[in-house]
């Protein structure tokens, strides 16, 4: 697995998947890639460059664990572009990872060809989800079988009155089965403190985000699941009016993971914006 050198010095790790134009991809959780595969086929169309988040998967753990947080990650990503001899590349953020592609493209605009947010977090802009839109959205799941029990726990988590996420997690799968419970395990985070720290004081700067992000020229495209309870199409569409250039892509069907949901139409989608 090759590697290269971070700014403060930490080896970070990341993996190569697929031939043609590059395609630097971003992890949620912070977590590592491994829980992207091959972005539903993806790979035939564009070369994965899939990074390992520092703390997470092969990269090292860094001194300083305040380095683990979302503003100063966004150096990584720049570290990875000139470690590769890239003048300008594609970038795609995946969920937390969403929110350290929205910092790269707010620091340095002019080294992306084109940005795709995959079920984005939004919390680099400041738009709030609220728990009333959540429960909203869940509702559309009623005729499930597992949807009492799931969405008992939600309504606790959004009162407040309750912490149960893992009963919640059906929500986050367009469909919830064997298949699904392997791939949502695979992607939980393990080092808690990169989690932990990754949205400290000072991680981001929602209006500067908001002013840079404006003036972003490049072509953006923001894709979601129709039942997303972690990015609800309603708050992505929100997002991508902070854009002069977005498309609003919402997958049928699909949950937090549309390439798993339905790689098919995921990666056509994908490749067919990134031309």
């Amino acid at each position: 697995m090759p590697t290269f050198c971070a700014p403060d010095g930490t080896r970070l790790a990341y993996r190569t998947i697929g031939d043609g134009d590059p395609l630097l991809c971003i992890p949620g959780g912070p977590t590592d890639s491994r829980y992207l595969g091959d972005l539903g086929g993806l790979s035939r169309h564009r070369r994965l460059i899939l990074l390992d988040p520092r703390g997470t998967g092969r990269s090292a753990v860094p001194e300083d664990t305040a380095s683990y947080r979302c503003d100063r990650l966004v150096e990584d990503v720049e570290a990875l572009r000139e470690h590769l001899g890239l003048a300008r590349t594609d970038l795609l953020g995946h969920s937390a990872g969403a929110n350290v592609a929205m910092g790269y493209a707010a620091r340095y605009p002019r080294s992306i060809g084109k940005l795709a947010l995959i079920g984005p977090s939004t919390r680099a802009v400041g738009i709030e989800i609220t728990g009333a839109t959540r429960l909203e959205l869940a509702r559309l799941r009623k005729d499930e079988p597992w949807f009492p029990a799931a969405f008992a726990a939600l309504e606790a988590v959004s009162a407040g009155t309750g912490s149960d996420w893992d009963a919640v997690t059906p929500f986050f799968c367009g469909r919830w089965d064997d298949a699904a419970r392997e791939h949502h395990a695979a992607g939980l985070p393990v080092n808690r403190e990169a989690v932990a720290h990754f949205g400290a004081d000072g991680a981001f700067a929602p209006e500067a985000t908001r002013a840079a992000l404006a003036s972003f020229g490049a072509p953006v495209l923001l894709l979601t699941g129709e039942f997303d309870l972690n990015s609800p199409p309603r708050s992505t569409a929100e997002l991508a009016a902070l854009f002069p250039d977005a498309t609003l892509s919402v997958q049928a069907g699909a949950g937090h993971y549309p390439w798993v949901d339905d790689a098919g139409r995921f990666a056509a989608a994908v490749a067919a914006f990134l031309g």
